[in-house]
């Protein structure tokens, strides 16, 4: 096998390459392009000669099985009908049909409506008194009450747990406080409380 870089590359060696010129001094090959541009055409023209003929035969193939045009079998541009009145009856049916239809129903407003009715119940649930068992007398209050009821009498206190000393290397876990209380309202419902506060004042 030749180890030199002469027989390698061949009897000249390497083709040196003037790029003094900052250019490339050969020219583009025009029948290449040329025949690709051809090629590309006729693709394109058989394409759609082929297109054509498939879409006839489908059509024929229809009113083949349509049969013959009638009295009772007619063509009709239905652009020069005009859009049909709605019917306010055929509305409230479909409105209701909607409300009642199953769950899950498909979201139309990316669930901004369903969040904002899911903090509405759990603002029924926060800020007013509601029954939890009312056969043994057990009742909501809301959480400015709870929490004033807490800072006055304070939370019970368990006893001390008497825990193992740590093993070597080993460390007591320490769990810090949340950042924030797991709450927040959405900006649909930002934007929706904000129109809200503009139409009231525009009101006074």
């Amino acid at each position: 096998m030749p180890e030199d870089p002469h027989e390698l590359l061949g009897s000249h060696g390497p083709k040196e390459i003037d790029a003094s010129k900052g250019f490339e001094q050969s020219d583009a090959h025009v029948t290449g392009i040329a025949v690709f541009l051809v090629s590309l055409l006729i693709f394109v023209g058989a394409t759609g000669v082929l297109c054509y003929f498939i879409g006839h035969a489908f059509n024929a193939h229809n009113d083949k099985e349509d049969g013959p045009v009638g009295k009772w079998t007619k063509t009709v541009d239905i652009r020069q009908l005009g859009n049909f009145p709605s019917s306010p009856e055929l509305q409230n049916r479909v409105a209701e049909l909607t409300r009642s239809f199953p769950t899950p129903r498909v979201q139309l407003d990316d669930g901004n409506q369903d969040v904002a009715e899911l903090h509405t119940r759990e603002d029924l649930l926060l800020n007013y008194y509601s029954w939890v068992d009312e056969s043994k007398g057990v009742v909501r209050i809301p959480i400015e009450r709870a929490m004033e009821l807490v800072a006055q009498r304070g939370l019970p206190v368990m006893p001390a747990q008497q825990l193992p000393p740590p093993m070597t290397a080993d460390a007591r876990p320490h769990v810090t406080e949340p950042l924030t209380d797991g709450f927040a309202r959405t900006a649909y419902e930002q934007d929706a409380a904000k129109q809200r506060e503009t139409e009231a004042r525009r009101q006074q």
